[in-house]
This record gives structure tokens, sequence and C-alpha cells, in this order.
């Protein structure tokens, strides 16, 4: 596949599947953290998808296609919100980023993050080195409080962000319904 070639989600999954036999058989595994590039859009859109599918992470019902993700990801880039991602091997197995909370001149200072990893390599430490990574993009560029919004059933996501010193600030009861369920978010934040 030439460089300039989007991947295929065929050749992602073939590629993913070697990564994940490498990493079980492997003591080293190197993640590195990168801006995001069009490139990278397959994969974040494989990562979204799943998780739209089997997951309350996100309150989607409709998986996304290639523009719509894309779209998506350049509208943050072009307000000057970082997008990045976890890359291993070549490979992306993970992203995040932030953006405005709300679209009024008084919340310039206050972004909502979201943050995902590939279902195949939880727990290696990818989530914390994305999180930091956008805490310190988030410092740079002088925002004084950075919210997360997770589903009240993630508790593994709110035990995570609270390792990183967000505080529950909040519960909107029955705010989503999905899997034939009403569904609570919690509201997280971090003050720099």
């Amino acid at each position: 596949m030439k460089s300039s070639q989007k991947p295929t989600p065929q050749s992602y999954k073939l590629a993913k599947v070697f990564i994940y036999i490498y990493c079980i058989n492997s003591y080293s595994m190197e993640i590195k953290t990168r801006p995001y590039k069009t490139e990278d859009t397959q994969y974040i859109l494989d990562i979204i998808n799943h998780a739209i599918l089997h997951s309350t992470s996100l309150y989607d019902y409709n998986i996304r296609n290639y523009e719509q993700q894309k779209t998506i990801l350049e509208e943050k880039i072009n307000k000057n919100f970082p997008v990045i991602v976890a890359e291993l091997n070549g490979i992306v197995v993970g992203f995040g980023m932030y953006s405005e909370f709300r679209d009024k001149e008084a919340y310039q200072f206050t972004v909502e993050h979201s943050l995902y990893v590939d279902e195949n390599f939880h727990g290696k430490g990818i989530g914390k080195q994305l999180l930091q990574e956008l805490i310190d993009l988030a410092r740079k560029q002088k925002i004084h409080t950075m919210i997360g919004v997770i589903d009240s059933e993630n508790q593994g996501s709110v035990l995570f962000h609270e390792k990183f010193g967000f505080k529950t600030i909040g519960v909107i009861k029955e705010s989503g319904y999905k899997f034939d369920r009403w569904l609570d978010s919690v509201l997280m934040q971090l003050i720099f």
C-alpha cells in the first residue's frame, strides 16, 4: 500500500491482529503520541464505530462514514483544538481531542475532551498517555478547565479520570437513551 493511500478497514484489521499478537509475545511496547494526520481517519473511524455499536461511551446510534469522521476532526483542528493519536508500530490504537465546551465567548477557557482506545489495547497505558498529552496541550493553550462527560455505567472511565485529578461535579439523570434503557451522564472537571 502506498503511503498516500488511506488504509482499508480490512488492511487495518489485519495489521491490528499482527500488532496485537506481537504485543502479547513481547515485553516492549512503545506507544508514541503525535498529532492527527488525514491518513489516520480510517483507524479513528473503526475505533469510534466500534464504540458506537458496542458501548455507551458515545450516545450515537448510527455509525459514521469516513467523510463524516474526517469533517469532525478537521473542524476541531480548524478551530485550533488538538487531535492526537497513539500509535504502535505505525498503527493508530487510540486517539484523543478536545474542543469548546459550549459555543459562547465566556466559555473560551473551558474545553470538553474525548478519548478512545482500540478495544484490543485497553489496559496498556495508552489512555494514560493520551490524557496526559491532552492535559499538557490544554495548559499550553491557557485552558482553565477540562470537562469530561462520561456515561455512569463506565465506572472504569470515572476512576481513570479521578487518577488525573478530575472531580465529579454532577450527574445528569436519564440524559441519554440507548440499548433500550435510560443512561445517566457524569460530569467530571479538572481545573488548572
